[in-house]
């Protein structure tokens, strides 16, 4: 198996299988909004196109951020501390982010698409391993120059699995607690950056589903595939 590397700049690049990974924090919070019953999570590019997208959407609610924020109108932010204490059964999410979504709404010609995280890595694997494919493109949603190494580790530590190694997981742990985004949630000032979010987004495997992203009716639908 061959494997690429892109960013939000190139991702529109990348055929084939597409693992778009945002680690810090969209797609952690959307497993943990999966595991609190969400239906399913469409994926936008914009803040008006969201909350537009729920006025048409039965049962649905929008979680995601501005600069880590929520934006007025929004249900919920960003963070995976937040998200799983709600009750979201049946519920359709509609999610924003500045990274995440954006790497699934850019990526428009991938054939096969999922988000990832490191909670839902072996999952990922298994859907990967299961399609037989000679190729995987990761896209590295957070990469600029300071940051996004939480996303780069993850890619790199799906890399290893899939090549049917097991790493050491505590070196991949560390390069998320040691990244650029992972300062705010280490700032007890920043109240809106929950320090548990980091443990949340890095208990490897947490859950037991795949992420795959469908296009339906010109929409970019996620929803949970148990392995």
């Amino acid at each position: 198996m061959k494997f690429h590397y892109t960013s939000l700049e190139d991702c529109h690049t990348a055929t084939g299988v597409v693992i778009v990974i945002d680690v810090l924090r969209a797609f952690s919070t959307a497993a943990y909004a999966f595991s609190r019953g969400a239906k399913e999570i469409l994926l936008v590019s914009g803040v008006e196109e969201a909350l537009a997208l729920k006025l048409q959407t039965p049962n649905s609610k929008v979680m995601g951020e501005v600069g880590g924020l929520p934006p007025a109108g929004f249900d919920f932010g960003n963070s995976p501390t937040h998200i799983s204490v709600e009750d979201l059964s049946g519920v359709t999410l509609i999610q924003r982010t500045g990274a995440g979504t954006q790497g699934a709404v850019r990526s428009n010609n991938a054939q096969v698409m999922l988000a990832s995280s490191f909670v839902v890595a072996e999952a990922t694997v298994h859907f990967v391993n299961r399609i037989n494919v000679p190729e995987v493109t990761f896209v590295v949603t957070g990469k600029s120059q300071e940051r996004g190494d939480e996303d780069l580790a993850c890619a790199e530590y799906l890399e290893e699995r899939l090549k049917g190694n097991r790493p050491e997981t505590k070196l991949y742990i560390q390069r998320v607690f040691n990244s650029r985004d992972a300062v705010q949630h280490l700032d007890p000032r920043e109240t809106s950056f929950p320090l548990s979010d980091l443990e949340y987004c890095t208990d490897i495997d947490r859950f037991d589903f795949a992420m795959p992203i469908t296009r339906e009716d010109g929409k970019l639908v996620m929803r949970r595939l148990h392995s």
